[in-house]
């Protein structure tokens, strides 16, 4: 009479009412045991009955956990992977448990990952697809069950999937293609709190925030997690984004749009991919995408080409010679109604000559009128832009100066570096920068006679006494050389 009885059970907990009864009849641990069963018909009214009976119940769940479900669970799905009704409720009770965090722990110590993307290689309709894309979220939340995913091929698979699905413009479909750029990004950033960090990333546009939240991840980013990012590459995820984005470019629904650009920026931090992406295009296939009139997509994309070129003196040659992209960023440079494109637009100008070492580039930044926004963006209020501009500036001096000369005046940029070195509120680091370019733009005689005439010599000589070590020595070797010494 079990089988029937766990069936009368399974149906008595459909009605909220009747679920209070069983607990006190203490009927959960009266059937867990059976969850060991070997009669398929008694492990899915088993099931049912356990997962409705503590469906929206954190305590019982969590005793669920502690009593050993989760083993019997994993047991159900390697064992029975081709029966679709138990298939289903084995992931409908990993769904309910695997966001407490004594669930994660139990998982890690099972297989799994292994068995969640083999369901997900063969589901084929909507309703599975969601379920184990529900499950996988929480579990990416988990550095080891991380691992195990990536290890089991799941980055394969989603990449099948956007695959087969680029084309298609049902709903149904584009919710699947958005859970599967989403888990790509929970692979690539992982844990509760980067998942937060990474959901705030598109709504504050904030450069000195963005700034904020991009040292937490590096500060917590391992090599695993630049191994995840590697494979991905290697399989191809990339141009499936790219794809993705090309066809959502001009959707008013930009959903599908922040999921692939978060995965393509994380994507493009470890150094080997962006050697691999810069080789196949993807800089170009970037490009061609800020067409975008919907600000919030061309400031990632404007951060993902930033992140390319970080580093990368072929990715700055190649950004910095390009005059349709720099005639764009220096449109951009002068917007205001939208401050994260106009700062990521100064920031992407100011990376392209800090990272490359080519007069031309120079050049092409100076004829596009690009000179006068970094010199603006030395006085930006947040001090992150400002050391970004003023070390680009100083570069590109030591690479043209004689090219830059006439713009450096026109834009003022003595009088601005003065004003920095003159005020108490400029950070150190903001302050050994300005002395640096300054030194640099001594080499000039129209300039030095700027710094002569703006009387300079006896800002220098107040900042010997600087409380900053570095400070101190840099003002002291620009005197010297203000002086002939």
């Amino acid at each position: 009479c079990a089988v029937k009885a766990a069936q009368v059970l399974s149906e008595i907990a459909k009605n909220d009412e009747m679920k209070k009864p069983c607990i006190e009849a203490d009927l959960v641990r009266t059937l867990i045991p059976f969850l060991e069963s070997t009669d398929q018909e008694m492990l899915l009214h088993a099931g049912r009955a356990i997962g409705r009976i503590c469906y929206d119940d954190r305590n019982l769940q969590e005793e669920l956990v502690k009593v050993g479900v989760i083993p019997s669970l994993v047991r159900i799905l390697t064992d029975h992977a081709e029966s679709e009704p138990l298939v289903h409720v084995d992931l409908l009770a990993l769904c309910n448990l695997s966001d407490l965090d004594t669930a994660k722990e139990a998982l890690s110590k099972t297989k799994v990952a292994e068995q969640l993307v083999k369901q997900l290689r063969r589901a084929e309709n909507h309703e599975r697809l969601e379920i184990i894309f529900e499950v996988l979220q929480a579990l990416a939340e988990n550095d080891a069950l991380k691992v195990q995913l990536v290890e089991a091929g799941v980055q394969e698979v989603l990449s099948d999937i956007l695959l087969r699905l680029q084309g298609s413009s049902q709903a149904e479909d584009t919710c699947i293609v958005k859970a599967a750029s989403d888990l790509i990004v929970s692979l690539l950033l992982g844990g509760k709190k980067k998942r937060k960090i990474n959901k705030t990333i598109h709504i504050l546009d904030s450069p000195d925030t963005l700034n904020n939240i991009r040292k937490y991840c590096w500060k917590r980013r391992c090599h695993l997690l630049d191994g995840n990012c590697i494979r991905m590459v290697q399989v191809g995820v990339i141009h499936q984004l790219l794809d993705l984005l090309e066809k959502h470019v001009e959707s008013e629904d930009i959903s599908v749009q922040h999921a692939a650009l978060r995965a393509l920026r994380n994507l493009a931090i470890p150094v080997v991919n962006k050697v691999q992406m810069l080789e196949e295009g993807v800089a170009e296939r970037i490009q061609a995408l800020l067409r975008s009139e919907m600000p919030p997509v061309q400031f990632k994309l404007l951060e993902t080409l930033r992140m390319l070129a970080d580093g990368q003196a072929d990715a700055a040659e190649i950004l910095g010679q390009d005059p349709m992209l720099l005639n764009r960023l220096v449109q951009w440079c002068d917007v205001n109604d939208h401050a994260g494109v106009h700062g990521e637009a100064n920031r992407l100008l100011a990376s392209i000559l800090r990272h490359n070492r080519s007069q031309e580039v120079v050049k092409a930044v100076q004829e596009a009128q690009g000179v006068k926004h970094l010199v603006s963006m030395t006085t930006s209020e947040h001090a992150a832009m400002q050391n970004e501009a003023l070390n680009a500036l100083a570069i590109a001096s030591a690479i043209d100066l004689e090219t830059l000369e006439e713009s450096f005046k026109e834009s003022q940029l003595v009088q601005s570096l003065h004003k920095l070195l003159q005020d108490d509120n400029t950070s150190a680091e903001v302050k050994y920068n300005s002395l640096s370019l300054l030194c640099s733009l001594l080499n000039s005689g129209d300039l030095r006679q700027e710094i002569e005439d703006d009387k300079i010599e006896e800002t220098l000589e107040q900042l010997c006494s600087h409380s900053n070590a570095d400070v101190v020595k840099e003002a002291v070797t620009t005197l010297q050389v203000l002086k002939g010494e």
